[in-house]
């Protein structure tokens, strides 16, 4: 049948889906293991999700299981892919995906600890930092006692490398 032969009320509602964390074309997706098992377990949720729907009505339900199925084609996206990166396997004594990094800025003397993980585990509230993030390019390939400037708008950052461990 035609659209317009369609009542207004009765059109499909698109789902407006959040896209992932922000990943540039044709760059790999990196993730670490607990970061796949994020995704996988995110996965699982949404597929739960979709077969506890029930209790409404029929408009709601498909407005729901388009949604999830929306969100879920993004998630299957992303894990096809990821690639896990092993962190036995970086080199122990430089900073590369995956490292935990002690960091003292020379201004403050302040220690903060990130760890380079993939755009869609990194949560700077965890100190989970990207591996696309400027910080996360800053520091790559640098060893202990290396220091780095971090280029600001405003005034750049000069940080010293304490520590790095990969766990």
């Amino acid at each position: 049948m035609s659209r317009g032969f369609v009542r207004e009320g009765d059109q499909e509602e698109i789902p407006l889906v959040p896209q992932r964390a922000y990943l540039p074309e044709g760059v790999t997706n990196f993730i670490t293991r607990t970061g796949m098992d994020l995704l996988l377990a995110e996965r699982e949720m949404l597929i739960n999700e979709k077969e506890v729907l029930g209790n409404t009505n029929e408009n709601e339900k498909r407005i729901a299981l388009n949604y999830i199925n929306a969100k879920l084609q993004l998630l299957d996206s992303r894990i096809a892919g990821a690639r896990v990166v092993d962190l036995k396997e970086q080199p122990q004594n430089e900073i590369r995906f995956g490292a935990s990094v002690t960091l003292k800025t020379n201004v403050s003397g302040n220690i903060q600890i990130f760890q380079i993980t993939g755009v869609d585990e990194a949560n700077i509230a965890k100190g989970k930092i990207s591996f696309i993030s400027p910080l996360a390019k800053a520091m790559i390939n640098k060893k202990v006692g290396d220091k780095f400037t971090l280029k600001r708008d405003r005034e750049d950052i000069v940080y010293e490398i304490m520590d790095i461990n990969y766990r």
